[in-house]
């Protein structure tokens, strides 16, 4: 939202205008207001310490994560569960409008956040009430209060999902089919979470001990929050580290530009058909990310050149790998991922480089980068070249396992692309001629872009 659209602004006045009908009522409720303004000030204080935000930061609960702790909903719900709608969606708007916000505009960002939160909190104190959860609490009836909790918590869930989607469609551009799509199933575990602490706050809140135990709560739910944040900045700082070596890159070496995000999709597609846990599957994303990383140590001439390189030339470039290993040895958090780097570019018979490594000696990641390197690199459109057609990747890949790469890793790549397809981003740096058709390629560069070549050593045209 940072230039919003005129639709964007006018849905978020109308989600306002619904928050306003729903605190309407409240001055002419008898509702204990003592309650009403410390559930409000516990909010205010939580929505004050900054948790890490997603890049666009849009949603609160949905596709990106909020920064600052309105994802801790637990005084939120049991507000919900505690007190008359109009009351429970009252609690949210001290702390929203009062919420840290970085991006521009603020003030549409803080009103956003504030009705759409007001509106969800409302829709699930008037869901529990229908069903007699308020009684539910006040009497601790077990299991019996859970039924009740859980239609407000998906009632909650739901809501945000309409709101938070429209928003996605109208300000960000998102495309209306895929703006709601994933929205509910991502929030709903971490919304029943926080739902079922609401859900032990109230009770403790109608209990002997009244809202001095029911704030004892929060306390674990607090540092649960605050270790995910720590977690999250740390994340926040990986990627950051990683964009900006990838954009480094892809400044250099135009040719390949968004290569190594294609690569790094297809090396987590092939850990995943390995069964590789999400550790795992994640550092390999950054070793595919990164593996071409040395070439910032390479002369950007030599990169750019489109004729035939020397062999003084071709030995250059064969150190990007330890150029890149070199770069990166020091980032703890690669892991596995620096082996990847340097040896992506070794073959199984051992005629690759640097060290010509045979088989088993080769890493696993490198293996799995080398077969994910070579697919995309036959399957991109260059300048001097067109790219093949999946298919036609796949059976040289499958011709050149267990010479060039790992026989296992390309039947992975075969069996993910059979399931999921292969949906990378255009990244053409030459457009195609009229009527779609791309200039033919001219003769074969000595360029070293990742191409499985042929047992007799030959590039692959």
């Amino acid at each position: 939202m940072g230039s919003v659209p005129a639709w964007a602004r006018v849905y978020v006045a109308c989600v306002v205008l619904g928050a306003l009908a729903c605190v309407a009522p409240l001055p002419d409720l008898r509702v204990p207001w003592w309650a009403v303004a410390l559930l409000a000030v516990l909010y205010a204080g939580c929505e004050r310490i900054t948790l890490p935000r997603g890049p666009r930061g849009v949603s609160a609960a949905g596709r990106d994560t909020p920064k600052s702790m309105g994802t801790f909903l637990p005084v939120l719900l049991a507000g919900a569960f505690l007190l008359p709608p109009p009351a429970a969606a009252f609690v949210v708007v001290p702390g929203a409008l009062l919420a840290r916000v970085e991006q521009r505009p603020r003030w549409l960002r803080r009103v956003w956040r504030a009705a759409q939160l007001a509106v969800a909190v409302w829709a699930a104190s008037r869901v529990h009430w229908a069903l007699d959860g308020r009684d539910a609490v006040v009497e601790a009836d077990f299991p019996y209060a859970l039924a009740p909790a859980g239609a407000a918590v998906l009632t909650f869930c739901l809501v945000l999902t309409v709101l938070d989607g429209g928003i996605l469609a109208l300000a960000d551009r998102a495309p209306v089919r895929g703006a709601w799509r994933g929205l509910f199933a991502r929030s709903l575990a971490p919304v029943a979470v926080h739902g079922l602490a609401g859900l032990m706050m109230a009770v403790l809140w109608r209990s002997p001990y009244g809202p001095v135990a029911a704030l004892l709560v929060l306390l674990p739910m607090y540092v649960s929050c605050w270790a995910f944040a720590q977690y999250h900045r740390e994340r926040a700082a990986h990627q950051a580290t990683i964009r900006a070596l990838v954009q480094a890159v892809d400044i250099k070496d135009g040719y390949t530009r968004g290569h190594s995000e294609r690569v790094g999709q297809a090396s987590m597609m092939i850990a995943r058909e390995l069964g590789m846990d999400d550790e795992r599957v994640e550092v390999l994303r950054f070793a595919g990310i990164l593996h071409d990383v040395g070439k910032l140590g390479v002369p950007t001439r030599l990169l750019r050149k489109d004729g035939p390189l020397t062999p003084e030339e071709r030995r250059v470039i064969e150190l990007h790998p330890e150029y890149g290993h070199e770069m990166v040895r020091g980032i703890g958090f690669l892991g596995e991922a620096r082996s990847a780097i340097l040896h992506h570019h070794e073959r199984l018979d051992g005629s690759g480089y640097p060290y010509g490594l045979v088989g088993a000696q080769i890493p696993e990641f490198a293996r799995v980068v080398a077969v994910a390197d070579a697919f995309d690199a036959m399957t991109s459109t260059r300048s001097y070249r067109r790219a093949r057609p999946v298919p036609a990747a796949l059976e040289e890949l499958e011709r050149c396992a267990g010479v060039q790469f790992d026989p296992g890793m390309v039947q992975a790549l075969v069996r993910a692309l059979a399931r999921h397809g292969w949906h990378p981003a255009v990244t053409a740096d030459s457009a195609p001629l009229r009527g779609g058709v791309y200039p033919p390629a001219p003769a074969v560069s000595g360029r070293l872009e990742g191409q499985p070549t042929t047992t007799a050593g030959g590039r692959v045209p």
